[in-house]
């Protein structure tokens, strides 16, 4: 019998979106043949016609613990955007999210009943249906907002706050992660990485002195460029997303509140 490596156990997850456990047992049931355990999961009801689809489209699910200090994101990923708006994925993303939002440290990937409800959910739909991306954020001293982007349902933010932040104020945050982070690098100047700083201000100098600016003007320019391209890339930053609700950064509107933002996670399907 072949030997059940993680390149088999990988191949056959891809091919037929099954979680770990599921996979190994089947190549263990097959002598470790792919085709043949392709077969077996035939036989339960997986059309691999569909499985060896790109499970590209999903749905992104949240749940909030009841103190308001803690908030878990899933990611469900199947074929289509019609299964992932579907009754049976919310059901299997939320019971995931669920579990995970009561124990942190749980790997969805290797728990049974998530893989279990996952297998039934392909099985009743048709379609590759698989875990994507999870996340999880508790705060003792604070709060932990949960906001879901429920125009797509594709997009979900979990913002960890200490002080006394107003369930306004972390939903606030969640609308502007949503809009912004896609550009968004870290919540602070500090969070960026020393050497993209760095490139990014010798190509300004060089940019301003390629017009004939002497160095000691360019540096200046350089820093002005800089300016925008923190804007740009870290979160305190950033202009708020409503000006007609705050006019000003994020990290004024968070002071402005007296608290500071510790964390956030954006999960968004396909990113």
């Amino acid at each position: 019998m072949a030997e059940i490596t993680a390149k088999l156990v990988n191949e056959l997850r891809s091919k037929t979106g099954q979680g770990m456990m599921e996979c190994k047992r089947a190549l263990a049931e097959t002598g470790g043949d792919v085709e043949k355990a392709i077969d077996y999961f035939r036989k339960k009801g997986i059309k691999t016609s569909i499985t060896e689809r790109a499970a590209s489209e999903g749905r992104v699910v949240g749940a909030a613990g009841p103190d308001g200090r803690s908030a878990a994101l899933v990611e469900v990923n199947c074929n289509t955007d019609f299964t992932a708006k579907s009754e049976p994925v919310h059901a299997a993303a939320m019971a995931a999210a669920k579990l995970l939002l009561s124990n942190p440290q749980v790997d969805l990937s290797q728990e049974p009943t998530v893989q279990q409800a996952l297998t039934a959910t392909a099985q009743q739909t048709g379609e590759n249906v698989r875990l994507g991306r999870t996340a999880v954020l508790s705060n003792a001293s604070g709060k932990v907002g949960l906001y879901l982007y429920t125009v797509t349902n594709k997009i979900g933010v979990i913002v960890s706050v200490t002080g006394n932040p107003s369930d306004d104020l972390l939903r606030d945050l969640g609308v502007h992660i949503t809009a912004k982070k896609p550009v968004a690098l870290a919540i602070t100047r500090e969070g960026l990485p020393k050497e993209l700083v760095e490139k990014e201000r010798q190509i300004a100098v060089a940019q301003a002195m390629e017009t004939g600016k002497p160095q000691q003007i360019a540096e200046k320019i350089a820093e002005g460029k800089l300016r925008t391209f923190y804007e740009e890339r870290v979160l305190l930053d950033q202009e708020f997303i409503n000006p007609d609700k705050f006019k000003g950064s994020v990290a004024a509107l968070l002071k402005a509140n007296n608290c500071v933002l510790e964390n956030y996670v954006r999960l968004e399907v396909g990113q």
